[in-house]
Formats: C-alpha cells, structure tokens, sequence
C-alpha cells in the first residue's frame, strides 16, 4: 500500500471513530436530557405537593377561624339575650318588692292576699306532694 492508501484509510478510520463518537455523544445528551426532564418532572410534582398542602393547611386554618368567630357572635348573642331576661326578672323582682310593700302596708288587702297565697300554695301542695312551711304570724289573725 502506499501513502495515498493508507492516509485515505487513516482518514476513513477517523471519519468512523468521529461518527461513533458524535453518534455516542447525542445518545449521551439525548439521555441526560431525558433524566433531566424526568428529574425536574419530580421536583415539579414534589413542589406541587407542597403548595397543595399548605394550601389545604391554610384552608382549614381560615375555617377554624371562621367557626371561632361564628361561634364568638353566637355566644355574645346568646349573652345579650340572657342579659335581657335577666334585666326583665330583675325589674320584675323589684316590682314586685314595691308593690308587696304597699300592699302589706293596707291591713284588709294584705289578709286577703295572704289567703288567696295559702290556698294556692295549698292546691299546688296536693297536686304536687309538696311540703310547705308558713310563718306563725302570718297564720294568727291581728
């Protein structure tokens, strides 16, 4: 063989081993960029885990803080209408401390009230097994 023959084989060797090369070159960068989108594929996924997660955590957060309040406004409102039947029995008490006063202050009204108060104490005694005591000197006529 001479030199032509072989620096035309040489050159046919190097353009094999150049193209098994770059052939070897593109399977490389066709599977690193195959294991890069699936490892960003996961990064992505495992990100979208977190954000639903912490979306889900604060959803719950804003619906416990809801039913808190709702229950805070209930409780108030509940307070103010115990207030006001209280307020009410307590102008009823005070009422009725005034008006027994001047009741006991006439003789003839206080006796009947006293009688009509002893017979209805005395008809809820029998329906209901009640025991009841009453004052000595309520029960002795002046």
């Amino acid at each position: 063989m001479n030199d032509a023959d072989v620096s035309k084989q040489i050159q046919q060797m190097v353009r094999f081993i150049r193209q098994a090369a770059e052939e070897k070159a593109n399977e490389i960068s066709v599977s690193a960029e195959e294991e890069f989108n699936i490892e960003k594929l996961q990064i992505v996924e495992a990100e979208k885990k977190k954000i639903r997660q912490e979306y889900d955590r604060k959803a719950k957060q804003v619906d416990v803080k809801k039913k808190i309040e709702y229950s805070m406004q209930l409780n108030a409102s509940r307070i103010k209408v115990l207030q006001a039947q209280d307020d009410i029995v307590n102008s009823m008490k005070e009422s009725a401390g005034k008006d027994l006063l001047k009741v006991a202050d006439g003789k003839k009204v206080y006796k009947k009230l006293l009688k009509d108060l002893i017979v209805q104490v005395h008809n809820h005694r029998k329906k209901n097994n009640f025991k009841s005591s009453l004052i000595n000197h309520d029960l002795v006529p002046p």
